[in-house]
């Protein structure tokens, strides 16, 4: 069986990290292919979501196999960090991270060390209420370096961070939630369901318009005040230039856009 599945169904990808045995491990072939798999999402106009989870029921990703990885990190030499800048684990940590397309995390069980990295740089994360969230990296003597840290703060704030990447304890889907960490918790069996019926939220809006929310999101983190309403500003207003535009404000002005809500409820 490949180390990871990918499918597509209509405008959705569906990829599944496949080492159930290794609580979906990642080693540099598994590594390697999710740089393919992300690509060709990327590439490929007929998709618009993706829908990332783990195969089995114990774990979405425990993070590198560290048997196989971690010694050609540790016996690398100075170069090493700088061309790491490129190549972030998994491809959308970093090297890969600015596809505008949504990235939902169906989190079915342990997001561990670099698993716990992926699930934070996909864009919307649904847990299973099995789900554990950690990172032990300062247990090992090292801690993240693929986006963990960074994501945790601008998620969740310092205070989460500190506390999770400090003492190198877990938290449960429960705690996840209140922190903001993940958007849902629901029953396991339900798990994809629950992250298809978000993707079909999404795939009812203009793509042009959701890949320039995610964009506009992403570079305004960190920047002053007045450079975030600009840039939103810029971003914004020129949407009013997308063609689908006044056919949307129809069906909005004539109550029948998808999903609608209120007194003049619609179907998604």
């Amino acid at each position: 069986m490949p180390k990871v599945i990918y499918e597509k169904k209509g405008e959705v990808a569906y990829v599944t990290l496949n080492r159930p045995e290794a609580m979906n491990a990642i080693d540099l072939e598994t590594h390697g292919l999710l740089w393919e798999v992300w690509q060709d999402f990327r590439d490929d106009d007929a998709l618009s979501a993706a829908i990332l989870t783990g195969a089995g029921d114990d774990a979405f990703c425990a993070g590198a196999d560290l048997k196989t990885l971690v010694p050609i990190w540790h016996d690398g030499d100075a170069s090493l960090p700088r061309d790491k800048i490129r190549d972030g684990f998994g491809g959308i940590t970093r090297g890969l991270h600015r596809i505008y397309k949504p990235i939902v995390a169906a989190v079915n069980g342990w997001a561990l060390a670099g698993g716990f990295e992926i699930a934070l740089a996909c864009d919307i994360r649904i847990a299973s209420q099995q789900a554990r969230f950690g990172s032990f990296e300062v247990r090992r003597g090292f801690h993240h370096a693929d986006g963990g840290v960074v994501r945790l703060v601008n998620i969740c704030g310092a205070g989460t961070a500190l506390e999770m990447l400090l003492t190198g304890e877990p938290i449960d889907a429960g705690a996840a939630l209140a922190r903001g960490l993940v958007s849902r918790v629901v029953a396991h069996d339900e798990l994809l369901a629950a992250a298809e019926d978000t993707v079909a939220r999404i795939l009812r809006n203009d793509r042009r318009a959701v890949a320039s929310a995610k964009e506009t999101i992403l570079d305004v983190i960190g920047r002053p005040l007045d450079d975030q309403l600009a840039l939103e500003a810029v971003y914004g207003y020129a949407l009013f230039a997308n063609p689908t535009v006044s056919s949307r404000l129809q069906r909005f002005y004539d109550k029948t856009d998808a999903g609608r809500a209120g007194k003049h409820a619609t179907a998604l």
